[in-house]
């Protein structure tokens, strides 16, 4: 069974990489304008995505520049920051209720989610200034009746994220020499 997921977690990864590699590189050189400016890079993680949260600012390598966000702080943003969103699915309440005071508040973002359903308004996908897929619509594994198991969307997430993190590490890298 774990040679099973191991194959087909590794299929999801090839996936996101080939079908989003434009969105990482989108969404990094947005990100990156924080540091760059006066800005800061804050980090909102719903539910198992918290963990994303927790790598990026309690990791062995953290993002630099990085802050957790909770609804409530949106109002303390400024122009100069940048807000990375990750949720399961596009239609995730609370991450789009970020989004939207994002939004109003001109506040640019990258969202990181599945879409579950096509995008319409009102989802992440529609609101970000950057989305990229988790493409993680059912689980990996097929049991006896036909089910799905194995929804690793918090080692999607993760991916995602070190995807992210390495393409601003390099543009940060550039911009500093």
């Amino acid at each position: 069974m774990l040679k099973m997921f191991t194959t087909q977690l590794t299929g999801l990864f090839k996936r996101i990489e080939e079908k989003e590699e434009f969105a990482f590189e989108d969404g990094a050189r947005l990100l990156a304008q924080a540091p760059v400016g006066d800005g800061s890079i804050y980090i909102f993680g719903g539910a198992e995505m918290k963990a994303v949260e927790f790598e990026a600012l309690e990791g062995a390598e953290p993002l630099k520049n990085a802050k957790a966000l909770s609804l409530e702080q949106v109002d303390e943003l400024s122009d100069a920051d940048r807000v990375i969103l990750f949720s399961r699915t596009s239609m995730d309440e609370a991450a789009v209720a970020v989004a939207v005071a994002l939004q109003e508040k001109g506040i640019p973002f990258v969202a990181v989610s599945t879409v579950m359903e096509e995008v319409g308004t009102g989802d992440l996908a529609s609101l970000a200034d950057v989305h990229i897929d988790l493409r993680l619509k059912k689980g990996l594994l097929p049991d006896d009746l036909g089910n799905r198991f194995g929804y690793p969307s918090s080692m999607a997430a993760l991916y995602v994220y070190f995807g992210l993190k390495f393409t601003i590490d390099e543009i940060l890298a550039e911009y500093f020499e």
